[in-house]
C-alpha cells in the first residue's frame, strides 16, 4: 500500500499547511501512541531542531501522547541521531524528532524511532495512518493520562556517547577543525565533542535564532565551510545539516569531500584492520567512482533505493556494518542505528590517525565520476517514469552515454521536486545532458 502521510523521512511539509499543523500533530501523537505504546501507556522521548515552529509542534505532540496515556519526555534541541540513541538509553517505547533536516526554517516535520532506535518500517507507518484516517481516536481514561517531563541532562549524555565511539587512546590534539553546525541541532553538541577530544575548534553556524537554520550554512551550503577553512588555515572542516544526521567534510585545500568520499575513507581503513565485517551499501545515487575504488580494495558493494532507511534495511539483510549516501548520511552500525553526522566524522578522523595521513592522502585511490544533479521543483505532478516525452529524452541521453555513465530520475520524498542525476566522464557534457532532461520535465509539467 502507498503511504499517505509518511514520506521517506517521516511526515514533512510547510508549517501551517496540512499536515504540519497543531491539530494534525495532536492526532499523530495519539495515533502513534496507539500503535507503539504499551498497555501501561509507556514513555516517549521528544527532541527537536532549532526551528521556531518546533515549540508549537512539541506542545501539540505532548498533548496527543499524554491524552493517549503515554508519558512524554521533552529533551529540547537535540540532533536526530541523539534521539535514536537516547530512545534506547532511556528504555523508551518511542522516540520522536521534530525536524525538516536540511530544509529551510519554514518547513518542518515529525519522524519516529522505535524502541530499538531504528526508523519505523513501512508497515508500522501504514498502521499509524489507519488511525489518522479514522473519524476519531479514543482517548485514555482520565486517570490514565500521561505525565510530561523535561530531561535536562540529555546533551551531556549524548556528548559522552559520541566520544565513546572514538578510540580512547587517540586524541585530536594539535588539529585545527572548523565546525559548521548549520544553526541547527548540533550547535551546542558538536563543538564540545571535538574540543573535549583535544581539537582546536572554530565554529560557524552555531548561533540559531529560530529562522536561520540551514540559511547559507551547513552541509547544503558548504561554501561557508570552505571559505572558513581556507581563511583560518585549518586542517579540515566538518559541516552538519540542520538535524545532525548528515555530514560533509572539507580538506585543508578547500576540496569538499561528500558522503561517498567519507565512506571510502572509513571502509578502506576498517577493511585494512579486518573490522569491516562485509561490504558497503550505497544507493542508486552513489558515484560510480566509489564502486570501482571499493572493488580495487576487494570490498563488496551493493546499491539500495535512495533513503537511509533503505540503506539500513540492506545492511541488516546482508549482515554488513557500513553504508550511506553521497548526501552525507553515513550509517556505522558498529556504533549507531541511524545516520549520525558527529559519529561518522569521528570515524573519518580515526581512520586518518590510524594511517598517519590527512584527508587528502586518505582519499587517494578514489576517482569520482562527474555527476550533475538538478532539482526540478514541481507545481503540477507528472509521473516522470511513464511520461513519453521525458522517457524519450532519457533514452537518448543513455544511448549517448553508453556504458560510461548513468541517468537517474527520482521524486523526492521530502520536498516537491524531481531529482535529475546524470553521471559520465566529462563534466560539461554531463551538465548539458542533465539540463536537457530537466527542460523536458519542466515543459511537460507546465512549471
Amino acid at each position: 500500500m502507498q503511504r499517505k502521510y509518511f514520506g521517506t523521512d517521516g511526515v514533512r511539509g510547510r508549517v501551517g499547511q496540512f499536515p504540519i499543523t497543531p491539530d494534525f500533530a495532536v492526532k499523530l501523537g495519539l495515533a502513534a501512541g496507539k500503535v507503539l505504546g504499551n498497555k501501561n501507556g509507556g514513555k516517549v522521548i521528544i527532541g527537536k531542531d532549532t526551528r521556531l515552529s518546533g515549540y508549537m509542534l512539541e506542545a501539540a505532540l505532548e498533548s496527543g501522547f499524554s491524552a493517549g496515556g503515554m508519558s512524554p519526555v521533552m529533551l529540547g534541541p537535540m540532533p536526530t541521531p541523539a534521539i535514536a540513541y537516547l530512545t534506547r538509553a532511556f528504555r523508551a517505547d518511542l522516540g520522536v524528532v521534530i525536524s525538516a533536516s536540511h530544509n529551510p526554517f519554514f518547513d518542518n516535520g515529525i519522524k519516529f524511532f522505535s524502541s530499538e532506535g531504528t526508523k519505523l518500517p513501512d508497515e508500522v507507518e501504514l498502521e499509524i495512518e489507519k488511525y489518522l484516517d479514522a473519524p476519531s481516536i479514543e482517548l485514555a481514561n482520565a486517570q490514565d493520562f500521561g505525565r510530561a517531563f523535561r530531561q535536562d541532562d540529555a546533551p551531556g549524555r549524548y556528548i559522552e556517547y559520541c566520544k565513546s565511539t572514538f578510540n580512547p587512546s587517540m586524541s585530536l590534539d594539535g588539529m585545527k577543525i572548523v565546525l559548521d553546525c548549520a544553526n541547527g541541532a548540533t550547535y551546542h553538541i558538536a563543538p564540545q565533542v571535538f574540543r573535549e577530544l583535544g581539537a582546536q575548534v572554530i565554529t560557524i553556524g552555531d548561533k540559531p535564532n529560530g529562522i536561520n537554520i540551514n540559511d547559507g550554512v551547513g552541509s547544503t551550503h558548504p561554501e561557508a565551510l570552505v571559505a572558513k577553512v581556507l581563511a583560518t588555515k585549518a586542517d579540515l572542516g566538518i559541516a552538519f545539516d540542520g538535524d545532525g544526521d548528515r555530514v560533509l567534510m572539507c580538506d585543508s585545500k578547500g576540496t569538499l569531500r561528500d558522503g561517498d568520499n567519507l565512506l571510502y575513507v572509513i571502509a578502506k581503513d576498517t577493511n585494512k584492520r579486518g573490522r569491516l565485517n562485509g561490504g558497503v551499501v550505497g544507493t542508486l545515487m552513489t558515484n560510480l567512482g566509489l564502486e570501482l575504488a571499493l572493488a580495487s580494495e576487494n570490498i563488496p558493494f551493493s546499491r539500495a533505493k535512495v533513503g537511509d532507511r533503505y540503506v539500513l534495511e540492506q545492511l541488516v539483510e546482508k549482515g554488513w556494518k557500513l553504508g550511506g549516501e553521497n548526501s552525507g548520511h553515513i550509517i556505522c552500525l558498529n556504533h549507531a542505528t541511524t545516520g549520525d553526522g558527529i559519529v561518522s566524522a569521528l570515524q573519518v578522523l580515526k581512520a586518518c590517525i590510524n594511517e598517519g595521513k590527512d584527508l587528502i592522502e586518505m582519499s587517494s585511490g578514489l576517482e569520482m565520476f562527474p555527476q550533475d544533479l538538478i532539482n526540478v521543483r514541481m507545481t503540477t505532478s507528472i509521473d516522470v517514469t511513464t511520461d513519453e516525452a521525458v522517457q524519450k529524452e532519457v533514452a537518448a541521453v543513455e544511448k549517448e552515454l553508453g556504458n560510461k555513465g548513468r541517468v537517474l530520475l527520482r521524486k523526492s520524498g521530502t520536498e516537491p521536486v524531481v531529482r535529475v542525476m546524470v553521471e559520465g566522464e566529462d563534466k560539461d557534457d554531463v551538465h548539458n545532458k542533465a539540463q536537457r532532461i530537466a527542460d523536458v520535465i519542466i515543459r511537460q509539467s507546465g512549471c
